[in-house]
This record gives C-alpha cells, structure tokens and sequence, in this order.
C-alpha cells in the first residue's frame, strides 16, 4: 500500500499538481485506506493531472480505475482501490474542502505523506 501513496503523490508532483494533501483514512472509511487531494490551475491542468496519473497507475499494474469528472475538469476523482483521489480546480476544492471534513475528529493530526 505504501508504494501506491507514494506513486500517486509522486504522479502529482511530477505533473505540478498544487497544494498536495494525503490523508490516512484507514478506519474511517470501507472504501479506502488513503484519500489525496491537490489542486490544479486550470480546468485544463486539472485534466491533463488526471490523464498522467491515470497512466501511470495503469501502467504500475493498477486494475480497475474508476474515473469520473474528466470532461469537465474541475473535479475528477480517481478511484484507485486503496488510493482515492480528488483533483479540483482552486475554487472547487474550496467550496468542498474536503480536508475539513475528514480531518474533523483530530484536526492536529499530521496527514502529510
């Protein structure tokens, strides 16, 4: 599991993904153990982020990619098994913030990979 995370945040940098946040859910959710979210600049950053990561997962052997949100680029999610992953447009992550939410029961607590 902790090659996945690694990938996925490696994926991000390298396509200049901003504001990077990894967030450990084991135990919070049945669906996945970590959730990340970053932004890009653009609807179009937003996209081209989501297309490399969707490559390189498939190409780290990663079955079964759900993707949703490419068309229109201000929020695709990456469902990746173990990994889920939120790319949104600056404004969009801000109206979610979804940090907030799955932070809420230990806001102090470190959640950087």
């Amino acid at each position: 599991m902790a090659t996945a995370i690694k990938l996925v945040r490696r994926s991000l940098e390298d396509s200049k993904a901003e504001d990077i946040v990894s967030i450990d859910i084991t135990g919070k959710s049945p669906m996945a153990d970590w959730m990340v979210v970053a932004s890009g600049r653009s609807q179009r950053h937003v996209a081209a982020i989501a297309e490399r990561l969707r490559n390189d997962l498939k190409q780290a052997g990663s079955p079964d990619l759900r993707v949703s949100g490419e068309r229109q680029g201000d929020w695709v999610l990456i469902d990746a098994g173990d990994v889920i992953v939120h790319i949104f447009r600056p404004e969009a992550r801000e109206f979610y913030n979804l940090e907030k939410m799955w932070l809420a029961d230990n806001p102090a607590a470190p959640f950087l990979v």
